[in-house]
């Protein structure tokens, strides 16, 4: 009992709410196209100067001219180094019939800003007029950018609303859907619908398996529903595609000590504050070593005779 309690103790933490601020993914995709743009012109290979030259898909999925690739990649560029200097840039390209290129610049730029509900707009004009424009993949795209802004800016019955819609517009079926399974299944965790979203978090496991998100919140899910074999078989899973996050290791941790595994519990936290000592995890991380070593004393010291 003295163990449980330490993880009912431990600082306010959820994975699965961490990981609507601040994924995984979202950062490393962010770091590429720092360290692209940061590139030399030389060091460019022949295949990145023929896709500057040719029309190709945006983010949204609609073949993009050169000139207006050219402009969405300065007005994202422009919002990644200054959000301010985005919405402005997103703003003006709208006025010039940017169409939901423009808008969808502008959620990001507002996104960028934390101004969630500006964000929010923004993703929801850019997905309407791609569905006036007759591009349900672009739509069902720039739904689910709304939806994960609204998860951000903590709105889960609206967010689930995005994801409903981005789910309808006949996304293939693959990692993008699998994707937007994952985002639905953490709105209907903030909502309290654990049921839902276990269903939702088994379509994203068939469909992007490859995340490593997914397995860890697939195993958050199933610790809080007290099935502590499928936690650890998920976050065995989460921790084989990514070792060296803080937040699987975390929730490994947190497993490791509900299944009266002590020795991996600590190694895990031990982790997990090597790997991040000043993120919110490796602090949580830490207040439960902290517990455990006062938990372990106490017991000695009740075990130990009286003179």
């Amino acid at each position: 009992m003295i163990l449980i309690s330490l993880l009912l103790m431990q600082v306010a933490y959820a994975p699965e709410t961490e990981a609507v601020m601040n994924r995984s993914r979202q950062k490393a995709e962010e770091q590429r196209a720092l360290q692209a743009k940061e590139r030399p012109a030389n060091e460019r290979s022949a295949q990145d100067r023929q896709a500057q030259e040719t029309p190709r898909p945006g983010p949204a999925g609609v073949p993009l001219s050169p000139e207006v690739a050219a402009k969405l990649q300065a007005c994202l560029d422009a919002a990644m180094e200054d959000p301010a200097a985005g919405v402005r840039a997103a703003q003006q390209w709208s006025m010039q019939g940017g169409s939901f290129s423009a808008a969808q610049c502008q959620g990001f730029a507002e996104a960028r800003g934390e101004h969630w509900d500006a964000a929010i707009a923004a993703f929801e004009t850019a997905a309407t007029e791609a569905q006036k424009a007759g591009s349900d993949q672009d739509a069902a795209r720039l739904w689910a950018q709304a939806g994960n802004a609204a998860l951000a800016g903590g709105k889960a019955q609206q967010a689930r609303g995005y994801f409903d819609a981005a789910l309808a517009h006949g996304l293939p079926d693959g990692m993008e859907k699998g994707e937007i399974y994952l985002d639905r299944s953490r709105a209907l965790v903030m909502a309290g619908e654990e049921k839902a979203a276990r269903a939702d978090l088994d379509q994203a496991l068939q469909q992007a398996g490859a995340d490593p998100l997914a397995w860890l919140l697939s195993a958050t899910l199933a610790r809080r529903s007290d099935d502590l074999g499928r936690a650890r078989n998920d976050i065995a899973e989460a921790k084989k595609r990514a070792p060296d996050d803080a937040s699987i290791a975390l929730e490994e941790g947190n497993i490791a000590i509900l299944s009266d595994d002590e020795a991996n519990a600590k190694a895990a936290w031990q982790r997990a504050v090597a790997l991040a000592p000043d993120s919110e995890q490796g602090r949580a991380a830490k207040d439960s070593l902290a517990r455990l070593d006062g938990a372990a004393a106490e017991a000695g010291g009740a075990l130990t005779p009286r003179p």
